[in-house]
């Protein structure tokens, strides 16, 4: 028992060489696991740093809009193309608003669905744009403590045969392998964890940003409507 005991106290149980010793297929496992660990944080800070951006720009835009400025003027200053998501929902109304004037003033006929329809496509584009990469968290957080349990299995399937060579049970040749094998778990977790925390902690940020955006356009929309009516009454 204490030769045991001793033999095992000698063998390296650091995640390096717990890395080293596992077998081809449970490294690439492991590698896969912490490729994709470090691509999710990747997505997470960029996403963090993306929606902290919009929500500036979205509060930001929304004071200039409502600082009694005439629309036309603010369309003029920000150009078709602005550089923030809210202002471009803004510049798709009001581009479209100006394409419906005929050349005696008067408006085409179904200017407002028009208008509607070219906010909420520049919507869809914003939604998608600050959406990309939650997929990915979402798969990760699916999929990474199955293919940890993967590595885990064959890795004991591996301790079992070293076992069986060796004809062996002490805790000098079990040990190891068990150990070898668990590492792929724990990165699993490792990966899956924050992943399925931040998926769902973005993907209601982004939707309270893409409702704001929609809030705005129908506000906007009402604006314009009034407008439509005064001119119809005129």
């Amino acid at each position: 028992m204490e030769d045991t005991l001793a033999a095992a106290q000698q063998i390296d149980f650091s995640l390096w060489a717990l890395f080293l010793r596992a077998t081809f297929s449970v490294k690439i496992v492991m590698l896969l696991l912490i490729i994709a660990s470090f691509w999710s944080w990747s997505i997470i800070i960029q996403k963090i740093l993306d929606l902290r951006r919009a929500r500036a720009d979205a509060e930001a835009f929304e004071e200039t809009f409502w600082s009694g400025e005439p629309l036309d003027t603010v369309y003029e200053r920000i150009g078709p193309e602005p550089p923030e998501a809210a202002a471009r929902v803004f510049a798709a109304g009001m581009t479209e608003w100006q394409r419906s004037h005929r050349k005696d003033g008067g408006l085409i006929a179904g200017t407002q669905a028009r208008i509607e329809r070219a906010m909420n496509v520049a919507i869809g584009r914003e939604a998608s744009a600050l959406g990309r990469g939650l997929n990915f968290l979402a798969t990760v957080g699916s999929v990474a403590p199955f293919v940890g349990l993967f590595g885990t299995v064959w890795g004991i399937k591996n301790a079992f045969e070293e076992i069986a060579l060796q004809q062996s049970t002490n805790l000098a040749v079990v040990a190891p392998g068990i150990a070898e094998a668990l590492l792929a778990t724990g990165l699993g977790l490792l990966a899956a964890i924050p992943a399925v925390i931040f998926y769902n902690k973005l993907s209601q940020e982004t939707d309270a940003v893409i409702g704001s955006y929609e809030g705005f356009a129908d506000e906007f929309a009402m604006i314009l409507s009034r407008q439509l009516d005064q001119q119809a009454g005129g």
